[in-house]
């Protein structure tokens, strides 16, 4: 019988809206267990929460500091640390934990900066822990099915990628003071970038994910539609790939009607792709000259890559969650392979890395300069990958 790794959760307290999905999503597949975690910036209310949610009085943290120095020494210390807590803070716990010889899945983004994602990349390759940035919309089977096809010549040479992720719920004015709205468009605590820096970078990676090729430099248009705000809530950015591929992203927070909104679609020499989240089970499919295919996910013949990360039969919903558990599944692989001294299996080897957290950390610096700029091209890559 496999024994589990042991999993801590920074951040993702109660009522985080992200914390329930990374909790489900390490459990699912037995591969995990939760040991640790540092769960709120109340230390008391943290403790508390990890208390109530089953882990062990000592190992229910009030801070993450606290739970570095409490774990650095165990016998059965933690060998996977997420950290889910505000952008601000990914930097200092992820290159702390690393130091300290812990693998880190970070939520995105990674950093703030490009210089500091680009150390965030320095010290995995150091350290040979693993650095993992959660992009977990990657982890939907027919996205990986997607990225499969492309990868072995369905659809030909990729001609144009087109990527959406338009929502409209922080589309009224009135909210402009909620707490939990402000702050994304506050420059002290988001950065340069707002609407991008949070949602465009989920479509520009998965642009990247499906075709296998990375951005190389771009255009961009934004807009701060509510006028009070200083960071952009809109963005129409235009791309250049490493394999010659055009692309389009538009990503929004002000499109009433819109729900969650990230759709992907590719353009080849002899067919098209189109996949949307809110409709995961489905992927459409137009070889060139032929008609419309429905691709369901959980059908017989599809790629090694989808039917790895497919766990409910066919006609069912598989939702967020469960792509969040194909990252950690991938994740779990990667880490016993690193300790066994294998080859990682190459249908796992999918989960995104410390390189990709920080290609899109340029790619908002590049945005929002092209932005101020009227849309002249900028770079897109980070210095380091020039």
């Amino acid at each position: 019988m496999m024994t589990r790794l042991n999993w801590g959760l920074i951040g993702g307290g109660e009522g985080s809206q992200i914390g329930p999905a990374h909790r489900l999503g390490a459990g699912l597949d037995g591969l995990f267990t939760f040991a640790a975690g540092a769960l709120d910036h109340r230390s008391d209310a943290g403790r508390d929460y990890g208390r109530r949610l089953g882990l062990a009085p000592d190992r229910a943290y009030g801070d993450w500091r606290e739970m570095l120095e409490g774990e650095r020494n165990r016998p059965d210390r933690v060998d996977l640390v997420t950290v889910a807590t505000p952008n601000a803070t990914h930097f200092e716990i992820t290159k702390a934990f690393l130091q300290a010889g812990f693998h880190v899945l970070c939520e995105k983004p990674m950093t703030i900066t490009v210089e500091e994602g680009e150390e965030i990349v320095r010290l995995s390759r150091e350290t040979g822990k693993i650095c993992a940035v959660n992009y977990g919309y990657t982890g939907y089977s027919l996205v990986r099915h997607m990225r499969a096809m492309v990868a072995r010549g369905d659809i030909g040479r990729v001609r144009l990628v087109v990527a959406e992720f338009a929502h409209g719920h922080h589309a009224d004015a009135a909210d402009a003071d909620n707490p939990r709205v402000r702050w994304r468009y506050d420059p002290a605590q988001a950065g340069v970038s707002a609407q991008f820096a949070d949602c465009g970078i989920h479509a520009m990676h998965m642009a990247s994910f499906v075709t296998g090729q990375e951005v190389e430099r771009l255009s961009a248009d934004t807009a701060s539609c509510i006028e009070s705000r200083v960071l952009e809530d809109d963005a129409m950015v235009n791309f250049r790939m490493t394999g010659g591929t055009v692309g389009r992203l538009w990503t929004s927070s002000v499109a009433i009607g819109r729900q969650h909104g990230l759709t992907i679609q590719v353009f080849g020499e002899t067919g098209g792709l189109r996949w949307a989240q809110e409709q995961p089970n489905q992927l459409y499919y137009m070889p060139l000259g032929q008609r419309l295919q429905v691709i369901e996910r959980g059908e017989a013949g599809l790629s090694p890559e989808a039917d790895r990360s497919s766990r409910v039969t066919i006609g069912h919903a598989e939702g967020m969650p469960l792509a969040f558990a194909n990252i950690y599944k991938d994740l779990a692989e990667a880490i016993r392979a690193r300790a066994e001294g294998r080859a990682i299996d190459p249908a796992a080897d999918l989960y995104p890395k410390a390189e990709d957290g920080l290609r899109s950390m340029a790619a908002v610096y590049a945005v929002a300069a092209s932005g101020k700029a009227m849309g002249e091209w900028q770079d897109a890559r980070p210095p380091m990958f020039r």
